[in-house]
């Protein structure tokens, strides 16, 4: 069975729109945490009102939560799933191996990609108010300017936390917070790096040779 796949990269360095191809063409499920968190709320469930209590107290969900949410909702003997969001520092990696994947095979994707260039990446990047749509004024601008390509829409958006002073903020907690997550993946030789900075196609077939 081919393995699990643990996809680590900074805000805005593709990891999205790769996991939404590597879902449609290799048969993947994406799973988001912040997703299941949400679903779980929802569904009214003993573990939902557990997350809800610890949200409502203005606290972080524990590791150890996570990993029963997962276990809820995650069936790894019968499905390859994408992990994103999770982990995000060492030790949830450290819990995530010995807790949930242990036994199984995974590996580690992340999408390498200096940062300076990132900032300006997402500096410039806005999204289509009415149908999502994302554009890059640099690399990926709209056929006319402030007209979306895909619906005709007149609502371009730059996120509010695409802010430069924004921006340097959350890469700046990135870069620290990743450095530990890459030294555990890369001492038991699951870590694999592509290029960020390439083409979205060319990403692809970077990935789809990494895993297999």
């Amino acid at each position: 069975m081919a393995s699990q796949l643990i996809f680590l990269g900074a805000p805005g360095s593709g990891k999205g729109t790769q996991a939404a191809r590597v879902v449609s063409e290799l048969g993947y499920v994406h799973l988001s945490t912040g997703d299941l968190l949400r679903s779980e709320i929802k569904s009214g469930s003993v573990l939902g009102k557990k997350v809800t209590a610890i949200m409502d107290a203005g606290k972080l969900v524990d590791d150890q939560t996570m990993i029963e949410l997962l276990k809820a909702n995650c069936d790894l003997s019968d499905k390859n799933y994408i992990f994103d969001g999770y982990p995000r520092n060492g030790d949830q990696a450290k819990v995530l191996d010995s807790e949930f994947l242990k036994g199984t095979s995974s590996k580690a994707i992340y999408f390498d990609i200096d940062l300076d260039l990132l900032a300006k990446r997402l500096v410039n990047r806005r999204t289509c108010g009415d149908c999502g749509e994302i554009y890059n004024l640099i690399s990926k601008p709209p056929k006319t300017a402030g007209v979306c390509d895909k619906c005709g829409g007149h609502n371009l958006q730059q996120r509010k936390d695409d802010n430069e002073e924004t921006v340097k903020t959350r890469l700046g907690v990135f870069r620290e917070a990743i450095e530990p997550v890459l030294a555990h993946y890369q001492g038991q030789d699951r870590l694999i790096r592509v290029d960020a900075s390439a083409s979205s196609d060319a990403v692809f077939n970077e990935l789809k040779q990494a895993i297999k």
